[in-house]
C-alpha cells in the first residue's frame, strides 16, 4: 500500500509540475519514477524531504527571470528535463531503497544527496541576481554569470540556505541528523563549483564573444570547445554533486 500511495502521490506531483512548466513531458515521468520509489521505500517523511527541494527551487526558477535572462550566457530553461531529474534525484531514490537494508548511513546520505541538489540550485538562482560579476573557485578570475564554477558570496549564503532548508526538514521529522546533511549538502555544492570549472566542458561563441556552455549558443551559432572535457556536462557534474552530499552525510552520521 505504500508503494501505492507512493505512486498516487507521484503522479499528482509530477502532474501539477508539469501544468506549471517547472517539468517538461520526459522530466514529468522521470519525476514520477523518482517520487515513487522515494515515497515508496521511505514514506511520507522522506516524501517531504524531497518535497523541500522540489517545492523552494522551481519557486525560485521563477524570481527575477527577465533579469536572470538577459545576465545569463546561455538561454535560461525554466522546466527540467528527465536528465536534470535523474541527476539531481537519482542518487536519493538509490539511497532510499538502500534504506531499506541498512537504515542509519542510507538515510543520511538520502537527505545529503537531496541537500547537495538543493544548494546547488538555491546558489544558482540566487547567485546569478548577484550585482558583482561571479568569479571561478579554481582562479578566482570573474566568469560570465551563469556559468558553472563561478561564485559569490551571494551565491555561497544562498547555497548555505538551500543546504539548511533541507536539513531543518530532515531533521525535524528525524530522517537524519541536521549536521551531516547541511555539510554533506554543502560538500556537494562546492564540488559541483569545482568540477564545474576544472572539468565541465566550457565553450565560446565566437558571433558573440562569450564563453558560454551550450552546443548551440542562444544566439543561434555554433560554439567551439575552449576547455574542459567535451562529454561532461552539467547533468554529470550536478550528478556528482549529489553523491558527494550522499557519501559526505552517510560518513558523518555513522
Amino acid at each position: 500500500m505504500t508503494w501505492l500511495w507512493g505512486a498516487i502521490f507521484a503522479v499528482a506531483v509530477a502532474l501539477l509540475a508539469l501544468r506549471l512548466k517547472a517539468l517538461t513531458i520526459d522530466g514529468a515521468i522521470a519525476a514520477f519514477v523518482v517520487g515513487t520509489v522515494v515515497f515508496g521505500a521511505g514514506g511520507l517523511p522522506a516524501a517531504l524531504v524531497l518535497l523541500a527541494f522540489f517545492v523552494p527551487s522551481s519557486l525560485l526558477t521563477r524570481v527575477g527571470r527577465a533579469r536572470k535572462r538577459r545576465a545569463l550566457a546561455d538561454a535560461d530553461h525554466t522546466a527540467r528535463t528527465a536528465w536534470q531529474v535523474l541527476a539531481n534525484g537519482g542518487v536519493a531514490a538509490c539511497c532510499a531503497l538502500g534504506a531499506l537494508y541498512w537504515r542509519t548511513p542510507f538515510e543520511a546520505a538520502f537527505a545529503g544527496a537531496i541537500a547537495a541538489a538543493s544548494a546547488d540550485t538555491w546558489a544558482t538562482e540566487i547567485g546569478t541576481l548577484s550585482t558583482r560579476k561571479p568569479v571561478s573557485i579554481a582562479t578566482f578570475r570573474p566568469v560570465q554569470t551563469g556559468m558553472s564554477g563561478g561564485v559569490s558570496t551571494l551565491g555561497i549564503a544562498a547555497s548555505v540556505a538551500g543546504a539548511l532548508c533541507v536539513a531543518v526538514v530532515a531533521w525535524t521529522l528525524r530522517v537524519a541528523s541536521l549536521p551531516a546533511v547541511l555539510v554533506g549538502g554543502f560538500a556537494g555544492s562546492l564540488l559541483d563549483s569545482l568540477a564545474g570549472a576544472i572539468l565541465q566542458a566550457r565553450r565560446w561563441c565566437p558571433a558573440c564573444g562569450i564563453e558560454c556552455e551550450s552546443i548551440v549558443h542562444r544566439c543561434g551559432t555554433r560554439t567551439q570547445q575552449r576547455g574542459g572535457i567535451a562529454w561532461l556536462q552539467n547533468d554529470a557534474v550536478n550528478f556528482m554533486a549529489t553523491l558527494c552530499g550522499a557519501l559526505v552525510a552517510a560518513a558523518i552520521a555513522r
